[in-house]
């Protein structure tokens, strides 16, 4: 991959994180309460049996009192685990309000204990995808670990990247490895990538 595709996301990750930034708190809960509400209408939603979920940083949208919801509804919660062994990020099955069930992970991030089961990547019927930034043609930009890349290209449930306005843009650089989503949701609405984008 050419020097100038790497070049052009960290410009990108730059001006994203600005403009996140740029938001005030009281902004983000704004949006974060909208995106709530935008996913508890959508079809992908109502019918998804497990679902995982990403325990958001101060500077990513809040969908994670819904997870309290979707279990209260039979549903099973998954959060990605780091696994030292190099396995990388992994699914396992958490349940909302046990507070033993989440501890700090090494990123600073809040994951599954280690008492909390693995999940089969093959019964995802939904994944919650946070990023920096996310083009109309499904391309995430993350924060160039390339974590998210692998734990998404071994699952085939539906992929929803999950953005604020400001993260929500036309087009953005990507290499061969990035996987395209199916879907972001934004404050105003979903829009679902079309197929050519996807294949």
């Amino acid at each position: 991959m050419s020097s100038s595709v790497l070049e052009e996301k960290k410009r990108w990750r730059q001006r994203l994180r600005e403009a996140v930034q740029a938001l005030t708190p009281a902004r983000r809960e704004e949006e974060s309460r909208q995106l709530r509400e935008c996913l508890r209408q959508l079809p992908v939603w109502e019918a998804a049996r497990t679902v995982l979920f990403y325990h958001p940083k101060p500077d990513e949208p809040d969908l994670w009192p819904l997870a309290a919801e979707a279990a209260r509804r039979g549903r099973e919660v998954g959060l990605l685990r780091f696994e030292p062994d190099g396995q990388g990020y992994v699914p396992c099955r958490v349940r909302p309000g046990q507070s033993e069930d989440l501890v700090t992970g090494p990123f600073a991030v809040t994951e599954p204990s280690r008492g909390c089961p693995r999940l089969d990547a093959n019964r995802l019927d939904l994944i919650l995808v946070p990023g920096l930034g996310f083009s109309f043609d499904g391309v995430r930009l993350g924060r160039g670990k390339g974590f998210y890349d692998r734990v998404l290209s071994g699952v085939a449930g539906f992929k929803l990247g999950v953005a604020f306005e400001c993260q929500w843009i036309a087009t953005l650089p990507a290499e061969p490895h990035d996987v395209v989503l199916n879907g972001i949701l934004t404050p105003g609405g979903w829009h679902l990538v079309p197929r050519q984008a996807r294949s």
